[in-house]
C-alpha cells in the first residue's frame, strides 16, 4: 500500500479561542494530503479535472483523539483504502511529527464523474489515467 506524507505547520488563524486547532481545518488538511498523493503519480487535481473527471465528495469523516496546537508541525498520512471504476476511498491519519501521537484520523469517499455530474467508469473512459491511480493501493 502506497502512503503519501504531507507536512504542515499549524497557522494561528486555524485555532480557536482554546488555542487547539478548529475541527473543521481537518478536512482542508485532508484536501492538501490528498492533493499531494495524487501528485505522486505526476499529475495534478487540476489536470485531472481539465481532463473531464470530477472527483466530488460523497462521503468524509474524522474521529479526534488529541488536540493540535499553533506551531505544531503535523503529518498528514494518505492511503487508498479503496479504489473501484466508480469511486475511491480515502485513508488519512493525522499525526503530531514530535512526539509521534495519533491526532486524528479520517477518511472520504469519492466518485468519479463528468462534467455532466454523471458517474463515470475511469477504467473504461479514461483507462491511462486508471492505471496511474491503481500504483497507488
Amino acid at each position: 500500500m502506497y502512503i503519501s506524507n504531507t507536512n504542515i505547520k499549524v497557522r494561528y488563524a486555524e485555532t480557536d479561542r482554546m488555542g487547539i486547532v478548529h475541527h473543521s481545518n481537518y478536512y482542508v488538511w485532508f484536501e492538501e494530503a490528498r492533493g499531494d498523493f495524487i501528485e505522486k503519480i505526476n499529475i495534478t487535481y487540476k489536470e485531472v479535472e481539465d481532463m473531464g473527471i470530477m472527483m466530488p465528495i460523497m462521503e468524509t469523516h474524522c474521529k479526534y483523539m488529541r488536540a493540535s496546537k499553533y506551531g505544531d508541525i503535523i503529518e498528514i498520512k494518505t492511503s487508498i483504502k479503496e479504489l473501484t471504476p466508480v469511486k475511491i476511498l480515502f485513508d488519512y491519519r493525522v499525526i503530531n511529527k514530535k512526539s509521534g501521537e495519533l491526532l486524528a484520523k479520517g477518511g472520504t469517499t469519492q466518485t468519479f464523474i463528468n462534467n455532466d455530474f454523471k458517474i463515470i467508469n475511469m477504467e473504461k473512459k479514461y483507462p491511462e489515467i486508471w492505471k496511474k491511480f491503481q500504483t497507488l493501493q
